[in-house]
């Protein structure tokens, strides 16, 4: 073995051993960020809202007449399953998902509504068609090849339920919050909450914190909002006080 070759194979070997350490250092600091995370049961959390318990994350879906709004997607779409059973709740009667963003342990369950329309914000396409990563190398991605972009503050209506789309960006590019029926706000991991007030996103996991606190504006001033409800933090059925804070 010539020494050229010598160097190639211990250099590629120290490279792999530092990449090791680093995925797993990563993966002993995930799972302690997510034994923190507090998240709702499975149930009717307040009247014609629904929420199922996903591990450490929650999706929920918003009941009209026979039909249902989902908001997100959750992570194991066998526990998805599982927990749409448990409710009653026929998963081809949902007929759009409002993802708030693109990671896995949102989008995970998506192939369980095949009659739903897909929606996402313009900005968080970034995410999933190759143009940025979330980690290293990896891309994420949706079991579905169509979908509909959303503006923020966009308006839509899907049957009876009435929707606002707002950019909440930080958590990631495109990260975007639901004004549901105008007293629903859905913020997916965009902001936390702690002692029932309004918090930061998870640093760990978080793109942009700075952005991310910036977007806190965007959700302060809503009128007529009652609940607000989080993907890893629980609800608040105090809007008013929940905002009631700042974030630095």
């Amino acid at each position: 073995m010539n020494k050229t070759v010598k160097r190639i194979l211990i250099g590629t070997c120290t490279l792999v051993v530092l990449l090791a350490l680093v995925m797993g250092g990563f993966m002993l600091k995930m799972k302690s960020e997510l034994k923190h995370m507090q998240v709702a049961e499975t149930g009717e959390t307040v009247h014609s809202v629904y929420t199922i318990k996903d591990s450490f994350v929650n999706m929920f879906l918003v009941k009209d007449s026979n039909k249902y709004v989902a908001i997100d997607s959750g992570s194991d779409p066998v526990v998805i399953a599982a927990g749409l059973k448990k409710l009653g709740i026929d998963p081809d009667k949902v007929n759009a998902v409002l993802l708030t963003h693109s990671d896995g342990d949102h989008v995970g369950g998506l192939k369980l509504f095949k009659n739903a329309v897909v929606y996402l914000s313009r900005d968080e396409e970034q995410m999933i068609n190759g143009t940025k990563t979330k980690l290293l190398f990896f891309h994420n991605k949706l079991d579905r090849k169509e979908y509909t972009l959303l503006n923020d503050q966009q308006s839509i209506q899907v049957g009876n339920v009435r929707i606002k789309a707002i950019m909440t960006p930080g958590y990631t590019p495109g990260s975007m919050s639901y004004l549901v029926n105008d007293s629903c706000l859905f913020v997916g991991d965009a902001f936390g909450l702690k002692d029932g007030k309004v918090d930061k996103p998870n640093k760990f996991f978080s793109g942009d914190m700075k952005t991310a606190v910036q977007s806190f504006s965007k959700i302060t001033n809503l009128p007529g909002v009652k609940y607000i409800f989080t993907a890893h933090n629980g609800l608040s059925n105090d809007y008013k006080s929940a905002i009631n804070t700042r974030l630095e």
